[in-house]
C-alpha cells in the first residue's frame, strides 16, 4: 500500500515543478518532500520523478501520479461523508480550447455552485488530451479518442463542426492566373503546434501545405486573425453565425466534423460522477 503523504508529495512536485514549490504547497520543508519521494522510490524500486527543471514524472511516476489524484479525491470525499471537513476536492480535467470557449462554459457555471470542489483545467488539443489521462495529470478529459484509456470509461459527447474560411483579400492575393487558388501561397492560421485540423484538411483535398503558417493560440483570436486577413483557418458554426464574420468566404461546402468523447477514470467518486453528468448535459444542449 502506498502512503497518501508520499503520493501527495509526488503530485506536488510534478504540479509545482520543483521540490521547493511542492514544499510550499504542502506546508512542509523541501527536505520532508524529498524524504517522502525517496521513500516512495525505495518502495517501488524505481525513480518516480526526474530531478530536472521542471521535475517530470518517469513512466513509473505517471502510474503513481494517477493513483495520487484518485487517492486525494476519494480521501476528501470519504472524510466529508463521515461528517468531517474533507478539505478541497480537486478535480483535474483536460479540455480542448474550442470546447472551453463554447459549450463547456455551462459546466463551469454548474461547478461554480459546488462548495469545496476545485476544478483544475488543462487545455490541450482534443487529439492530445488523453495523453494527460495516461500520464496521470488529470482524472477526466474531453477528447477526440473513442477508445478508452486503460482504466477509464468513454462516453460520446457529439461533434464539433468546423468550416475552412478566409477573408476575401487574402484569397485574392493567392489567386493563380486561371482564377484558382495557389494553396502554397495562401497563409494558414492554426491554434498551436498540436492543431493538425488544417493540415489534415489540405491533405484530404490534395493540396500541399503552405509556406507560411501563423500560430494564434486562442479560439476567439484565431477567428479574429482570419478576419484580419492573416490567413485561412477553421471556424466553428457559432463563430460564423456572428454578424462580424459575414464577410468570410467558406472554402468548402461540407464542414469538418470532429467527434468528441468524455473519458474519466473508473473510480467510485461521487464528485467525478456528478461532473460527468454535468458534462454530458452541457454537451447535449443545442
Amino acid at each position: 500500500m502506498y502512503a497518501p503523504d508520499r503520493l501527495a508529495a509526488l503530485a506536488a512536485v510534478v504540479d509545482g515543478g520543483t521540490f521547493e514549490a511542492a514544499a510550499r504547497a504542502l506546508h512542509v520543508t523541501p527536505s520532508a518532500v524529498s524524504q517522502r519521494v525517496r521513500a516512495l522510490e525505495q518502495q517501488v524500486g524505481q525513480v518516480v520523478v526526474t530531478r530536472t527543471a521542471p521535475c517530470r514524472p518517469t513512466g513509473t511516476g505517471e502510474v503513481l501520479l494517477g493513483l495520487a489524484r484518485q487517492t486525494a479525491l476519494l480521501a476528501a470525499e470519504t472524510t466529508e461523508r463521515l461528517g468531517e471537513s474533507g478539505g478541497v476536492r480537486r478535480v483535474a480535467v483536460a479540455v480542448n480550447a474550442d470546447s472551453l470557449a463554447t459549450w463547456f462554459r455551462a459546466v463551469l457555471a454548474e461547478v461554480a455552485g459546488w462548495p469545496g470542489v476545485a476544478l483544475e483545467l488543462h487545455v490541450a488539443d482534443q487529439d492530445h488530451t488523453t495523453r494527460l489521462l495516461r500520464t496521470g495529470r488529470v482524472l477526466a478529459a474531453v477528447t477526440a479518442e473513442s477508445a478508452p484509456v486503460q482504466g477509464c470509461t468513454a462516453r460520446p459527447l457529439g461533434v464539433m463542426r468546423y468550416h475552412p474560411v478566409a477573408a476575401p483579400g487574402v484569397l485574392e492575393r493567392a489567386r493563380r492566373a486561371d482564377g484558382g487558388l495557389d494553396w502554397r501561397r495562401l497563409p494558414m492560421v492554426r491554434f498551436d503546434e498540436d492543431d493538425a485540423l488544417q493540415h489534415d484538411w489540405l491533405a484530404a483535398h490534395g493540396h500541399a501545405p503552405p509556406d507560411v503558417v501563423h500560430r494564434v493560440p486562442t479560439t476567439a483570436d484565431l477567428v479574429a486573425a482570419i478576419r484580419c486577413g492573416l490567413g485561412w483557418g477553421m471556424a466553428l458554426d457559432h463563430q460564423l453565425a456572428d454578424p462580424s464574420a459575414a464577410d468570410l468566404v467558406r472554402l468548402a461546402d461540407e464542414p469538418v466534423l470532429v467527434p468528441l468523447y468524455w473519458q474519466r477514470w473508473r473510480v467510485d467518486s461521487p464528485t467525478l460522477a456528478r461532473l460527468t453528468d454535468a458534462v454530458l448535459a452541457a454537451a447535449a444542449r443545442p
